[in-house]
């Protein structure tokens, strides 16, 4: 739902752009297999070329898709990119800003795999399994195929859209901190969604009101 500019709610369907997801499935499979490929892991220096090869990937699909301002953003000089977007031909429309992130957590320990390369989809049950296929690349490329879905059919989206992906947010989210502090005129949005978050089932969505972070620590102790 959205609103018009007289304040009334309006639905948003696009049956074009549904049957534009079910013709493409296999494309949009794809993708999310050579997303996930990518080791962009944030917290490892050794990753650090495949992190921004990551962010690079993400710009690349926004810019054959249509949003325009398509740009990488460095808030911090050796922090890894935001990859940044919009689309804001909707009058009267509201902005949605999406959120999502492009960087994963450290696959090891690797023995606790089920497969020899965590990095390597493989798909059982109708699951895809990699590192970053949940958390968070799943969730972001599918908002972002929502966004080439329908552009590729209506030629519009339905509201104006802001697209903000970190690769930061498995350490921190410094980048984004400093980004979102310093420049707040140029994320102007009326509402965020977050693609970090989670759906129980197919056709079984949730709504998340609440998040809460996270300590982390490694303790070594050395005794007689």
């Amino acid at each position: 739902m959205t609103k018009t500019a007289t304040g009334k709610a309006a639905a948003i369907s696009s049956p074009k752009a549904l049957a534009y997801v079910d013709a493409h499935r296999d494309a949009f499979l794809d993708d999310l297999k050579a997303f996930v490929r990518i080791p962009s892991v944030s917290t490892m220096p050794e990753h650090r070329a495949d992190v921004k090869r990551a962010a690079e990937w993400v710009a690349a699909q926004l810019r054959e898709m249509g949003m325009e301002h398509v740009r990488l953003i460095y808030p911090i000089k050796d922090g890894h990119p935001l990859v940044s977007a919009d689309w804001l031909h909707a009058e009267s429309r509201p902005t949605v800003l999406l959120y999502g992130h492009y960087d994963v957590q450290p696959a090891e320990p690797l023995e606790e795999w089920s497969q020899p390369d965590p990095f390597e989809p493989v798909i059982r049950n109708e699951n895809l399994y990699a590192r970053g296929a949940v958390d968070d690349k799943g969730q972001a490329l599918a908002l972002l195929k929502a966004l080439e879905s329908l552009l590729r059919t209506d030629g519009a989206l339905p509201v104006n859209v802001r697209v903000l992906i970190e690769g930061e947010e498995e350490f921190g989210g410094a980048s984004i901190e400093k980004y979102v502090r310093e420049h707040p005129d140029e994320i102007p949005c009326d509402v965020v969604l977050v693609a970090d978050t989670e759906m129980p089932a197919p056709g079984v969505p949730a709504i998340t009101y609440g998040l809460r972070g996270i300590l982390y620590t490694e303790i070594v102790a050395k005794g007689a």
